[in-house]
């Protein structure tokens, strides 16, 4: 049992550290010699790298943000394979990683408690995950950014999306009980996790005041 709690706290602090390690927020800092949070939404993220600091911050930040979810979720499979032999689901190991790595993400422990929504991040946990859904999420996306211009619409719904597609192709699957409730539940709490994380997007996009990509802004974003 001690060995067993060992490892699950293990698996959370290295995702939580590495999830803190916030791509945005270092690059803003070592390269433009500022801080992303000081301008436009405040967070860290892919979307405000690129309204700031242009294509190349972004693509950075993404890069970045994506390996560290796929590194969490590797990292966090590696430590429950200790645990082979004990009764618990394999996936778990896989989704207190993702979970725990958009948590850091969002309120980093090296940078004030203060960082991203998640998005990149819990995409490169679905990565690390299940690959296989990455396509069909992916084409979500672009199905509500495309005609609107506002990213994020598009990680919203995706978010939306993730629990019910991850349900039903761990039912295709014909995945155990045990496993399928851990895959569900994981992916409906990183789906809530970066929903609530754009809670104050929704209410712009309510209000029609949502940033749209190729149009004007307002200041305060």
């Amino acid at each position: 049992m001690l060995w067993t709690i060992l490892i699950v706290a293990a698996t959370a602090l290295q995702a939580y550290l590495l999830g803190s390690v916030d791509t945005g927020i270092l690059v803003s800092r070592l390269v433009y010699h500022d801080d992303v949070r000081n301008h436009g939404s405040g967070a860290a993220g892919m979307t405000n790298m690129l309204r700031t600091f242009g294509k190349k911050a972004a693509a950075m930040t993404a890069i970045g943000d994506v390996l560290k979810g796929v590194l969490a979720v590797c990292i966090g499979r590696w430590l429950f394979g200790y645990l082979q032999g004990a009764d618990i689901s394999p996936y778990l190991g896989a989704y207190l990683s993702g979970i725990l790595a958009v948590v850091g993400h969002s309120k980093p422990i090296y940078f004030g408690f203060k960082g991203g929504k998640g998005v990149l991040v819990a995409s490169g946990a679905l990565l690390a995950v299940q690959p296989v859904l990455m396509p069909c999420l992916f084409l979500i996306f672009l199905l509500c950014v495309l005609p609107t211009g506002m990213v994020s619409l598009g990680s919203v719904t995706v978010a939306g999306c993730y629990p019910l597609l991850t349900l039903g192709y761990g039912l295709w699957q014909g995945l155990e009980t045990r496993d399928l409730i851990v895959t569900t539940v994981g992916a409906a709490i990183i789906g809530i996790m970066v929903i609530y994380m754009h809670r104050s997007n929704i209410q712009r996009i309510r209000e029609g005041k949502e940033y749209r990509f190729g149009k004007k802004h307002q200041k305060k974003d």
